[in-house]
């Protein structure tokens, strides 16, 4: 069997998901508002989420691709790229986190102002559910409607919106390890989990491999927080794209504030471990692109 390129892969993809970005965010919108929105979104970022789609519904179809899979998946990709996008934006804001820096450059609301920034960000959470939907596809109906619900909960109040509010109310309280992992389950973890099922659907998974990929994307979602908390205290600005030290400054709670720096190493380790058990549970033919995203998430160094 020929050897997995992780960075062969990954390259490839990345340049099909930047691709397909640029095509679908207009620049045609009224006002400016397409120019913030595809500041937001372009020429930057990790494209965790998209890679993860890809991966998930490449490990779930083994090899068995109907017409439809694959442009699912790529809207799905786009998709939960942008709702990401539209939250870094609205999180960046004065209201929220006041950040001045994000991937690099200045936040969207310094360069474009808050009302338009506020707008930038409503509008790619509206063309996310645009992309899943396409009037003409040979997608699925049922396929679009899961991944609506999908992608609706992951960044809904049970989801990503519901951590970003909890960590609002929780600065300068000290929360326990289990507090602290809910927080990061629904703020950072909910969309992650997303993109594992959301390409799980597009692949048209098992139910042993659907669960097993849940058990991987909780994980992997809460390993990936924990690395971010490591990196706030341990790189800097440049390195980081965005502004290091500000959970400290802002007494927010992080796992290296209650486990210590090598107490929240050891649970990056133990969480990928469970991440890459998951894997081998499902039973799945190729999954090792998965597998070489959790080694990523637990070495990044930004």
């Amino acid at each position: 069997m020929k050897a997995f390129n992780f960075n062969q892969w990954s390259q490839t993809h990345l340049a099909a998901i930047e691709l397909a970005l640029d095509d679908n965010v207009p620049a045609y919108a009224p006002a400016g508002l397409g120019d913030a929105m595809r500041y937001a979104v372009l020429d930057g970022g990790k494209r965790l989420r998209p890679l993860l789609v890809l991966a998930s519904m490449e490990a779930s179809a083994a090899g068995q691709q109907a017409g439809w899979m694959e442009d699912a998946a790529m809207r799905a990709a786009c998709a939960v790229e942008l709702i990401h996008a539209y939250s870094l934006v609205h999180d960046d804001m004065p209201c929220m986190d006041n950040d001045v820096l994000r991937r690099g450059k200045p936040t969207v609301h310094v360069k474009f102002g808050q009302a338009l920034a506020l707008l930038a960000g409503d509008a790619l959470q509206s063309l996310a559910f645009e992309l899943i939907t396409p009037d003409d596809s040979d997608i699925p109906d049922a396929v679009q409607t899961k991944l609506c619900a999908l992608l609706a909960r992951g960044a809904g109040h049970a989801g990503m919106a519901g951590g970003q509010a909890i960590d609002l109310a929780s600065v300068g309280v000290a929360l326990d390890a289990e507090a602290l992992r809910h927080m990061h389950r629904c703020k950072t973890g909910a969309l992650l989990e997303t993109s594992v099922l959301m390409g799980a659907l597009c692949g048209d998974a098992s139910a042993r491999a659907y669960d097993a990929l849940l058990v991987f994307a909780q994980a992997l979602g809460v390993a990936f927080q924990v690395v971010d908390d490591i990196l706030d205290v341990t790189a800097n600005s440049d390195v980081l794209g965005k502004t290091a030290g500000k959970d400290a400054a802002d007494n927010k709670p992080t796992y290296v504030s209650l486990l210590g720096l090598a107490g929240a190493k050891q649970e990056a380790k133990n969480l990928a471990d469970q991440a890459q058990s998951a894997l081998i549970k499902s039973a799945l033919p190729n999954t090792q692109a998965l597998r070489a995203l959790t080694d990523w998430v637990v070495h990044r160094q930004h």
